[in-house]
């Protein structure tokens, strides 16, 4: 936090990206417990979620550890990806931090600051 950064990439031994740990990995150990909801039939509970959505939320929310916390297989972009398309995808998927992949080889991180400070610097070129 006190460098400004949303998420960071999380690399094995050989640097090949594992997943990414944001700000939102670590908030989610605050929160609440996500109980299911159930109905009956015949007598009978069905869950309205599944316990495997339950187990991941409860494994976040004890994480001692990073690989615990982080996001697995997150979605990656390539050096070359259009900006326009990068702000679509960090929208849509609430995503604030994407790694940078080129050849498999992490290359980069990319967030939504670095997006607005090149709004940012394009609009006064303009101006």
């Amino acid at each position: 936090m006190d460098k400004g950064f949303n998420g960071l990439p999380v690399v094995d031994d050989k640097g090949a990206l594992q997943g990414i740990l944001c700000q939102s990995d670590l908030v989610a150990q605050q929160r609440e417990l996500p109980l299911p909801s159930f109905f009956t039939v015949l007598g009978g509970f069905v869950a309205l979620t599944s316990l495997s959505q339950l187990q991941r939320a409860v494994a976040k929310m004890a994480a001692t550890k990073v690989e615990q916390a982080m996001t697995r297989n997150p979605v990656t972009v390539a050096p070359n990806t259009p900006v326009n398309a990068l702000a679509d995808l960090m929208v849509e998927k609430k995503f604030h931090t994407v790694p940078v992949l080129e050849n498999d080889k992490l290359v980069g991180i990319i967030g939504k600051k670095d997006i607005l400070r090149l709004l940012t610097s394009t609009s006064q070129e303009q101006a």
